[in-house]
């Protein structure tokens, strides 16, 4: 299942494409080769490979994960994120956060692409002795359920009052979903923080994975909060930026 696009979001605070659709992870017998969303492994190129590299040092980022892009053609949007003593990066537009569209896609103007051959480390989780164990997950996809659907409408609804930019509504009680493709977002501090039009919301998903022995499928570190990607209109480029609470 995949969320069809809208074709009327105007930035990240809009839905961009419908339904809301939950990520669950599902582990691979072997590597990945097909084009489909998932955690870890080696990217599946649909052109030439483009590995990122830091800006300033560098050394090769992060293979994070793959994510399907709504619409009728195939299209993948690959992320890559510089860590650094457990610490992953937030910020949109420094070059230590890739988000790399293909086909046809364009490289973000602040971001480094290493020379033919470039490639890093990609996703894992700890080992009981602080190991790195590289992972690989498929991501399927599949209607969030109605109560919290609507409570991830109620914290949309609430964060535009709080921005100003819709009537008041009471704050809402309950949590929403975690990691979910489409739909609006849910920002723990309101705003897509250097993120605006028009730019549109694709998925989010949350950190995890610090202790060895909670049986995270990966680790990731957004100071206990999320990491959201988004897309341009023409579903041509990317961004990334993560927050917490």
């Amino acid at each position: 299942m995949i969320a069809r696009p809208t074709a009327h979001a105007g930035g990240p605070y809009d839905a961009a494409s419908l339904p809301r659709l939950q990520m669950s992870f599902r582990a691979v017998g072997e590597p990945v080769r097909e084009p489909a969303s998932k955690f870890g492994g080696q990217p599946v190129w649909l052109e030439e490979p483009m590995w990122p590299v830091h800006p300033d040092t560098g050394k090769p980022l992060v293979f994070v994960g793959q994510f399907r892009v709504p619409g009728d053609e195939v299209r993948l949007a690959y992320l890559f994120l510089h860590e650094e003593d457990r610490d992953m990066a937030s910020e949109p537009e420094t070059g230590d956060a890739v988000v790399i569209i293909q086909p046809e896609g364009r490289v973000p103007s602040f971001a480094v692409v290493g020379p033919p051959g470039t490639q890093g480390r990609s996703l894992w989780r700890w080992g009981a002795d602080e190991t790195e164990i590289p992972v690989e997950w498929l991501v399927d996809l599949s209607p969030v359920p109605g109560d919290l659907d609507a409570e991830a409408d109620r914290h949309a609804e609430w964060a535009r009052f709080m921005r100003g930019e819709g009537p008041e509504v009471d704050f809402p009680e309950g949590d929403g979903p975690a990691d979910f493709l489409g739909g609006t977002a849910i920002y723990p501090n309101l705003r897509a923080r250097g993120v605006d039009r028009p730019w549109q919301f694709l998925c989010q998903f949350e950190d995890r994975g610090e202790e060895a022995d909670l049986g995270d499928p990966f680790f990731l570190n957004f100071g206990y909060g999320s990491g959201f990607i988004f897309v341009s209109p023409d579903r041509r480029e990317g961004r990334f930026f993560s927050d917490c609470s």
